[in-house]
């Protein structure tokens, strides 16, 4: 039985609207400040009547195309106005929207649209090209906002139980799967943020990808509660900043990758001293970051703790200040915590366990695949008489009734907030010639500085083909699910009962992972590679660095980007453009470059942009 403290702690019930839909939420707050500003795109404005208005007429459209509940809706397209519009008008047509991440390698996309089955995709003509091709009928969304329609209130035959979105995350077998949240969840989950942050209105900048769930929060949530959202279109310091400080940001929602990337530059850094509250989530926080945050920033900060497949955040916790660990808190407004045994019994308080999740967030299951769903949604009638959800993560319960999370008891990790499948990598490189078998682990072997490593077992000629299995994995995989590191090993180490030894993996030395050395002869030979080598070198956390070194190559990240162009200008007393990191990729060239350039020219300032793009793909 549950103990009564256990209980006690999780008295988290909280009304909030069960007849509602998300569409119904936003028309709330519609009619209660129509001429309020509700979204910053760019140069384009909204009030909450305009953007009602202009979903309103995509809805219609919709459903005349045969948009109705639980009908998914591909959205492919730039974080834009017409973006958030797309969303808003799927949900009010009654249909539930997929997002693709357009920077995702099109065979990953393809199989999103294979799977979900999407009869209909959203899109512009500035992204239709990264859309790959498919039986899905492919829509240009402005097209059909530009054309005269009806732009009066949607008759939506959705109700709570039907699907918001489906969002897809890393599959251990190789494939992707999606989760399916409903409108009641979501609803929900409105009234648990409402209780854990508050709801007063402010200006929320709006950083995160829509494939990643947080987006909801910060684009629906928000958007029911009367915020004005600026939506950022890159993930880069210099941007933000510049965006915080134009529009006097008062709410910020990131990974901690993300935060210390804003640490890293002091006008971000300083910027973040204007915020009301900072929710800082998708993965573990260190408390030297909260230490770094408390030297501008005294303000709430809170912890958020949730898996996609609970509707986004079920913890949270204010940190005040951090010694030791940051706990993930307690559970929001209608979410039970179990932590639970192998055999799927209660622990005792301040024992380690599964952390599984109940309540009114619990998703549906996953998109046609009922044995996973089965496999992971349990019926445990002598706890709930909801179903609960096994999250796979370890935790324990403090004295006080906070959470203290622990850890992974399986093969699934959390890199810069992106939750990965171990084994959907390691399924693709025993695809790949010559690798007979194939372990991936994530190592951190400086602080703050996670990386995925591959070990492989290969035959004969395969273990000297680094770049071909980079490549490979390159072309279907994320950018952050490529390992930066490859070991090649004659066997895998095993534990007693004949089983890989991941643990005995991360014990060996760090990979090397430079393909020239000093030794080589490749050695700097003037003033500015030396300077260049020494902040790669630090940036990478690897003692030597040649000349002919591709950077990326390296394992550098969105992180490390950022710590050796901060680094570079620091050294060198001027600025410097970011997108010179992603143009000239070895020690040589770059040296090259800084010694002929003393100043950014005017275009440089596009491409740079392009640059933060380019390193936002890696956090949101």
């Amino acid at each position: 039985m549950l103990s009564a403290q256990l209980l006690e702690w999780n008295q988290t019930e909280a009304e909030y609207p069960r007849s509602s839909t998300i569409a119904d939420c936003f028309a709330a707050q519609v009619a209660r400040a129509p001429e309020a500003i509700a979204l910053i795109a760019g140069p384009r404005q909204f009030t909450y009547r305009e953007l009602d208005a202009q979903s309103n007429r995509l809805a219609h459209r919709l459903q005349t195309l045969g948009v109705g509940p639980d009908t998914l809706v591909g959205v492919g397209m730039e974080r834009s106005a017409t973006l958030v519009v797309s969303l808003l008008a799927i949900l009010k047509s009654g249909g539930a929207y997929v997002p693709l991440e357009l920077n995702f390698p099109k065979e990953r996309l393809s199989l999103v649209m294979e799977d979900s089955g999407m009869p209909l995709l959203l899109t512009t003509s500035r992204s239709r090209g990264r859309i790959p091709e498919s039986d899905t009928t492919v829509v240009d969304a402005e097209n059909l906002l530009v054309a005269t329609g009806n732009s009066g209130r949607v008759s939506c035959a959705a109700a709570p139980h039907n699907l918001a979105y489906v969002i897809y995350t890393s599959g251990s077998t190789g494939r992707p799967k999606g989760v399916m949240i409903e409108h009641r969840n979501v609803v929900n989950f409105f009234t648990g943020m409402d209780r854990a942050i508050g709801c007063a209105p402010g200006v929320w900048l709006a950083v995160t990808s829509v494939s990643f769930d947080i987006s909801v929060l910060e684009l629906l949530w928000t958007l029911t509660r009367g915020f004005t959202v600026v939506l950022h279109d890159d993930a880069g310091p210099q941007t933000i900043a510049d965006d915080m400080l134009r529009y006097g940001v008062t709410h910020l929602q990131m990974t901690p990758s993300l935060a210390r990337m804003l640490t890293l530059d002091p006008r971000a850094f300083a910027a973040l001293s204007g915020l009301r509250q900072m929710l800082l989530g998708g993965e573990a926080v260190p408390a030297a970051l909260i230490r770094h945050l408390r030297q501008v920033f005294r303000g709430p900060i809170h912890n958020m703790y949730g898996p996609t497949e609970t509707t986004i955040w079920s913890t949270s916790f204010a940190v005040a200040e951090a010694d030791g660990f940051v706990s993930i808190g307690k559970p929001i407004a209608n979410t039970q915590i179990y932590i639970l045994d192998e055999q799927l019994q209660p622990v005792a308080s301040g024992e380690t366990g599964e952390l599984c999740i109940g309540g009114a967030g619990v998703a549906r299951g996953y998109w046609r695949r009922p044995e996973l769903t089965a496999e992971r949604f349990l019926t445990l009638p002598q706890l709930s008489p909801q179903r609960i959800y096994r999250t796979g993560d370890l935790a324990r319960f403090l004295p006080d009734g906070n959470l203290e999370f622990l850890g992974r008891a399986d093969f699934q990790v959390k890199l810069r907030g992106h939750r990965i499948e171990l084994g959907e990598i390691e399924a693709l490189l025993e695809k790949q010639p010559g690798i007979r078998q194939a372990v991936v682990v994530l190592r951190e072997d400086r602080e703050g500085d996670q990386r995925l490593v591959a070990h492989c077992v290969a035959d004969g000629a395969a273990a000297h083909e680094t770049a071909s299995l980079r490549s490979a994995l390159a072309s279907i995989l994320p950018d952050y699910m490529v390992p930066s590191g490859f070991v090649f090993l004659d066997a895998m180490p095993l534990t007693g009962n004949g089983k890989t030894d991941r643990k005995a993996l991360l014990k060996l030395p760090a990979p090397i992972v430079a393909q020239t050395t000093p030794s080589d002869g490749h050695v700097a030979a003037n003033e500015m590679e030396r300077l260049v080598a020494r902040v790669w070198q630090q940036a990478l956390g690897v003692p030597s660095v040649g000349l002919s070194d591709n950077f990326f190559d390296l394992g550098a990240h969105s992180l490390t980007v950022a710590e050796a162009h901060a680094g570079l200008q620091q050294a060198l007393g001027r600025e410097i453009p970011l997108v010179d990191l992603f143009q000239y990729t070895t020690v040589s060239t770059l040296a090259r470059s800084l010694a002929g350039s003393q100043s950014a020219s005017p275009a440089s300032s596009l491409s740079d942009r392009a640059a933060r793009r380019r390193m936002a793909r890696q956090e949101s």
